[in-house]
């Protein structure tokens, strides 16, 4: 009599066994982000809208980088072999894209300024010098700054996107948790969808994070770069400006 219930309980929980697991439907991430609580979704499309925001940056300033070390280059073959600086002023207007370009015409502007004024009242060659440096100066400011423009917004979404779906991820969590106080069942099963949805604020997240991270290290060593060339023209302009024409 005993093995026969042994046998009747094993088989009833044999027989219940296939009926109570429930095999998880395979759901994707676009579901899980429309599925999770308005939190989230908002944290998600803020993070989506910054993403999609240093993407277009990051293209446009690359861009703007490559056509600019282009004309650089140009530009250095056109100063180098050509003496005559009339002729290297007009061959560089084609060049707009170049940095060291408008740095040459700023100070070859201020240059023929100076000439022209230092034949009616003659002035100390310091002086004149210094003023050519300043537009220089100036030029290469202005030049910084176009290079520069939108890049801290990179380094922003660098270091803030990660926090952002880290929050978005422990509100979740901790909706999730919340909700077992009215659910009927306090398994694994009841919390998990609702992890899943918020794992996914932290994952976007880091994918906003880090192609933002390698672009501003990218574009950033290329700005050095950028002003360390520009820095070395403003010493050789000036100096043929001494040697030459300030008398």
């Amino acid at each position: 009599m005993r093995y026969y219930q042994t046998f009747q309980v094993i088989e009833g929980v044999s027989s219940a066994m296939p009926e109570e697991i429930m095999i998880p439907e395979q759901t994707s991430i676009i579901d899980m982000m429309f599925g999770s609580g308005p939190v989230v979704q908002l944290v998600l499309y803020m993070l989506i809208i910054l993403s999609i925001w240093s993407w277009a940056i990051t293209i446009s300033k690359f861009i703007q980088f490559r056509r600019a070390k282009a004309h650089s280059d140009q530009f250095r073959t056109i100063f180098w072999e050509t003496r005559n600086l009339a002729r290297i002023d007009d061959s560089t207007r084609r060049l707009d894209g170049s940095p060291l370009a408008k740095l040459f015409v700023a100070g070859y502007r201020e240059l023929t300024h100076v000439l022209q004024e230092s034949k009616e009242s003659p002035t100390q060659s310091a002086t004149d010098l210094s003023t050519v440096e300043q537009a220089l100066r100036r030029a290469q400011l202005e030049e910084t700054f176009s290079l520069e423009r939108g890049v801290t917004f990179l380094a922003t979404v660098a270091s803030a996107a990660p926090f952002i779906g880290l929050f978005g991820t422990v509100w979740g969590i901790m909706n999730s948790f919340h909700g077992l106080s009215s659910a009927k069942s306090t398994t694994l099963q009841a919390v998990a969808p609702g992890i899943s949805e918020a794992l996914i604020a932290t994952a976007i997240g880091l994918a906003a994070a880090i192609p933002a991270a390698v672009a501003y290290n990218y574009l950033s060593t290329a700005i050095r770069r950028f002003r360390q060339s520009m820095d070395n023209f403003v010493a050789e302009f000036l100096n043929i400006a001494g040697r030459y024409f300030i008398k």
